[in-house]
């Protein structure tokens, strides 16, 4: 394919993380790597720090020859969907027309940078995607385990985001990842087949990665049927060919279905010939034992095949894993029928109503001091309240578009004894005077030593407002003036849109994942304003 530019294409690195020690060795194998004019390194590289709660930041190292910055961003444990979207949004603001998503426990091999660099070149304006391939190691002494066989079927995935650079173009034109796949799974499907239907292309390239497999416990096999709710989740977005078109191969469902229709069917037999006579005499009673017995003996025949067939390309006898194999594989082949069922049952019922990605915007959420009224430090003075300019007419267009209106503000003078809960009301009032009534007000009196769950960043005040108006977290819109609104909308599972003030710091602007010069121009475009760019180049469409 010929190359779009005979510029290289420049990129930015997204990492989302949950703080494993394996992220700094990707660091280590990514400062190492060889770059050149022809083949440039990142622009930048930005770490999505997608632990939960309260955390120290992670420590990092990188070394000062590199030719990049490395920064790190909250993604507060939404999942990898929402943590790669904090990333990229983040990251766009580079200038980079690429984003080339890296797992956090992988490790990149000398000339990987320069291979991306290739791949990239090589692709033409109608490519929304390149996915490098992966290497995982295996024991050369023994046959893989369960656990290694299924962190080895990576290699053969379509699409997976261990490795895969998207034109940051194709992620806007779809609105990126779907942040309702909580886990790292089926997210990169879901994202390729949009990214497909939106008309753009998607290819392998030719560089590579190693996937190490990461230490597991005895029920991890278990833990991920969690990911049958996902594909409940991919049918309802895809239809019920959406395997076919993700490129996804079958599992092992069906038979799991059967095993637990059998164990239910024995238990009711088992439970009618308890009740058909004393101590289950009868012929009644001995026609459901002897179907629950044959019911029985066929769920004992599924499981045992399960275990087989699991066991069968596993480690031999003698092998020194083939004992603590057999354990984990006895015990979790029994459970894994039930509890993939169970899923897929919770995954439906959870997304009967689901519609399609991203969801619509219903309420619009504006932090008050700085944003819709200049700041005055602690003021209780109603007579104080200045509008900032646009601030009736952005207000009116919200309402004007049928979407719900209202403010969250932390207001820690009360908390400080520097102001009371009525003199915060009566500004509050003043406010309302000049823009009209709100559905919601969420105001937070603590002070910050309080740490309290309502304070921004943290997420309560956002999630309080979402619960009064009767919308989902991920149906509001905040727009906030610094760093703490960005954070506390996107904890609560919000998107938002800073608009900087001369207090705002430049980290806040960095990191924030929307931007927007003034108030009019933030509801602009979280009403879908045009921006005169085309979401799709010229004739990518077919």
């Amino acid at each position: 394919m010929t190359p779009a530019s005979t510029e290289p294409a420049t990129y930015a690195v997204v990492i989302p993380s949950v703080g494993r020690p394996t992220l700094q060795w990707l660091l280590d194998t990514l400062s190492a790597q060889d770059v050149d004019a022809r083949h440039p390194g990142p622009l930048e590289v930005v770490v999505v720090d997608d632990r939960r709660g309260d955390v120290a930041p992670l420590q990092l190292s990188v070394p000062d020859t590199v030719a990049w910055t490395v920064r790190t961003v909250r993604g507060y444990g939404r999942g990898p969907a929402a943590a790669r979207n904090r990333g990229w949004r983040a990251a766009r603001r580079s200038g980079a027309e690429w984003i080339a998503f890296l797992d956090d426990d992988v490790e990149l091999p000398a000339g990987w940078a320069q291979r991306l660099a290739e791949d990239l070149a090589a692709c033409g304006p109608e490519t929304g995607a390149t996915q490098g391939r992966i290497d995982v190691p295996l024991p050369d002494t023994r046959r893989p385990t369960d656990w290694e066989r299924n962190t080895a079927s990576l290699e053969d995935a379509d699409w997976a985001t261990a490795d895969m650079a998207y034109r940051v173009a194709a992620l806007e034109a779809v609105a990126g990842f779907d942040e309702r796949f909580p886990r790292a799974y089926r997210e990169d499907a879901d994202l390729a087949l949009r990214v497909r239907r939106a008309g753009w292309q998607l290819v392998r390239g030719e560089r590579r990665i190693t996937h190490p497999v990461r230490p597991a416990d005895d029920l991890v096999s278990l833990r991920v049927q969690a990911g049958n709710a996902d594909d409940a989740l991919m049918r309802r977005l895809h239809g019920p060919d959406w395997r076919a078109a993700a490129q996804a191969p079958r599992g092992g469902f069906a038979w799991h279905a059967a095993t637990f229709g059998g164990l239910g069917a024995t238990a009711a037999r088992a439970a009618a010939a308890a009740g058909s006579g004393a101590l289950g005499r009868g012929p009644g009673a001995r026609t459901a034992l002897t179907a629950a017995g044959a019911g029985a003996a066929a769920v004992g025949g599924l499981t045992g095949r399960f275990l087989m067939l699991r066991m069968g390309s596993g480690p031999r006898p003698g092998d020194p894993e083939f004992l603590p194999e057999l354990s984990r594989m006895a015990r979790t082949s029994a459970a894994i029928p039930v509890a993939a069922v169970r899923h897929k049952l919770r995954g439906r019922w959870r997304h009967r109503g689901t519609g399609p990605w991203p969801v619509p915007v219903r309420a619009v959420l504006f932090d008050r001091d700085g944003t819709l009224v200049h700041d005055v430090p602690y003021n209780g003075d109603p007579e104080k309240v200045e509008l900032v300019p646009g601030a009736e007419e952005a207000v009116a267009a919200v309402r004007a578009a049928g979407l719900a209106v209202g403010v969250v503000s932390n207001q820690s003078g009360i908390g400080r004894g520097l102001l009371t809960r009525a003199q915060v009301d009566a500004v509050n009032a003043r406010v309302a005077e000049l823009l009209g009534p709100f559905d919601t007000w969420q105001l937070c009196p603590h002070a910050p030593e309080d740490r309290c769950a309502c304070r921004k960043p943290s997420p309560g005040m956002v999630l309080a407002a979402a619960a009064e108006l009767g919308v989902q977290p991920a149906e509001c819109v905040l727009i906030g003036d610094i760093g703490a609104d960005v954070e506390a909308a996107q904890a609560a599972g919000a998107r938002s849109v800073l608009v900087p003030t001369p207090v705002t710091r430049e980290e806040e602007v960095a990191a924030a994942p929307a931007v927007a010069a003034t108030l009019t121009e933030a509801v602009a475009s979280v009403l879908g304003a045009p921006t005169g760019r085309p979401a799709v180049p010229a004739g990518a469409r077919g």
